[in-house]
């Protein structure tokens, strides 16, 4: 067992995409029914839904929405309204009214040094909370900074993160090993570099998936 490969499974995801939120939800439930969750590694990697949005330009996520569909207003509120419906389903309380849509390369940055101190998961759960449900604003340096040391990232070490470049070469290698993998959207699920999964699949597939690569050859988790 020791000398056995664990099941890893990567996911690539931007702190404002609605569907990475469910996604994640229902791969938690699909893990929870695995029974093997200790056995399996989660590693949340960067992918910006819209990295051409300017850095600090802040947006009401309703206008957002109009001015990349065309759609009025009314079109719009019942697009993330069916969301609103989906993200109940898995306990999540959506709430676009407050949304604002932001550049998210910093959270993204913030979210790699998560990682570096074994927190990624967590800060990735954070950052879409904050987002998704709570109204902050993702690119504000001081809400990252209280964002990342509230699931124990020191301040001050956000902070100088968050005030230079580091881990920005990590975002872009995220994302270029996305593209690489085929993923031209997220969420985007990669279980030991061998099964792909694309969207916010349901419980029984993501169950599927995770019992179809336990059993190959090499794998820790049965």
């Amino acid at each position: 067992m020791s000398g056995q490969q664990r099941l890893r499974i990567e996911v690539w995801s931007d702190v404002v995409c609605p569907w990475c939120y469910i996604g994640k939800r229902r791969l938690d439930k699909a893990l929870d029914q695995f029974g093997h969750a200790d056995e399996v590694e989660v590693v949340w990697r960067s992918f910006q839904l819209d990295p051409a949005h300017r850095e600090g330009v802040r947006e009401p996520v309703y206008d957002a929405l109009a001015r990349k569909t065309g759609g009025s207003p009314a079109q719009v509120r019942a697009m993330t309204g069916q969301l609103v419906e989906l993200g109940a389903a898995e306990g999540l309380a959506y709430d676009f009214d407050r949304a604002v849509l932001v550049n998210t390369f910093a959270a993204h940055r913030l979210n790699q040094l998560g990682r570096a101190h074994g927190l990624g998961s967590q800060m990735h759960e954070r950052l879409m909370r904050a987002y998704l449900i709570e109204g902050e604003v993702v690119d504000d340096v001081e809400t990252l900074v209280r964002l990342g040391n509230e699931v124990g990232i020191p301040a001050d070490e956000a902070r100088e993160v968050l005030a230079g470049d580091a881990y920005a070469a990590d975002v872009l290698e995220d994302t270029r090993e996305a593209q690489a993998l085929g993923a031209s959207g997220v969420p985007f699920f990669v279980l030991n570099r061998a099964y792909g999964l694309s969207g916010a699949q349901p419980v029984d597939t993501f169950l599927s998936a995770l019992r179809k690569a336990a059993a190959a050859p090499g794998t820790a988790a049965r």
